[in-house]
């Protein structure tokens, strides 16, 4: 009986985000911190945002790696009609910027290896090519949720209401949502459908780096590179 009432309050918390290459690590604390997770990948692609780039650091500060794709006279297509660029040799100069940048990581083996094992395969689609790689970094991390896409749940709207239909599929008692939702979001929308909408207000956290000065917002691969196993304990704010 008493098992049965921790069960009964246990509350289904949902976090709802767009795929994106080797995200930093508030993809990975709002991750962490829901039960449902959905790839928010049928919205339209920003072709200025972090769907198919992101930053690692070097001696001369942060570089990008960046994912060629194809978009130029395509409209406005959304994230998962996102064709890459197949010209382009871009696995193998990442790869190679890591191999460099990273030569002195302490903990650059066995994920180097095993990034290069995803980035390398032949990808036709971007969005495909995002989520493999943050399911990779999952395993590193030893997180394990249940993960949807968007574009394959059938549910429309519009901006707010489309979120909340969202977590209703999944009998949500709570949102998660990042901070920059706050310009947009309805969030009376959800209270009234009994759904409480809980902001992310993540703290990004300093750790040890190479190349001078800590720098904030790269890529989760150079935090598991430089700090191995305790990376998830780091995103978490855990002392180590």
């Amino acid at each position: 009986m008493r098992r049965a009432s921790r069960e009964a309050l246990r509350l289904t918390t949902v976090a709802i985000l767009q795929p994106g290459y080797l995200p930093w690590l508030g993809f990975f604390d709002q991750l962490r911190r829901c039960d449902v997770f959905v790839y928010y990948d049928d919205v339209q692609f920003d072709k200025h945002g972090w769907r198919n780039r992101n930053r690692v650091k070097g001696p001369a500060g942060p570089q990008w790696l960046t994912v060629p794709v194809l978009h130029t006279g395509r409209g406005q297509p959304a994230i998962h009609e996102i064709e890459l660029e197949p010209r382009v040799p871009w696995a193998r100069k990442h790869l190679r910027t890591l191999e460099l940048l990273y030569a002195k990581a302490p903990h650059r083996e066995p994920y180097l290896t095993e990034l290069a094992a995803v980035l390398t395969q032949p990808w036709s689609r971007l969005a495909e090519l995002d989520i493999a790689a943050v399911e990779l970094i999952s395993r590193w991390l030893a997180l394990q949720r249940t993960m949807h896409r968007s574009s394959q749940l059938g549910i429309s709207g519009d901006r707010s209401e489309r979120l909340l239909k969202i977590c209703q599929n999944f009998s949500a008692d709570r949102y998660l949502s990042g901070n920059a939702a706050q310009s947009y979001l309805d969030t009376d929308l959800f209270e009234r459908n009994g759904i409480a909408v809980e902001w992310q207000n993540f703290t990004h956290p300093t750790y040890p780096q190479l190349h001078g000065e800590f720098v904030p917002f790269l890529s989760t691969i150079d935090l598991v590179f430089n700090v191995g196993s305790r990376a998830l304990d780091v995103i978490a704010g855990r002392p180590g």
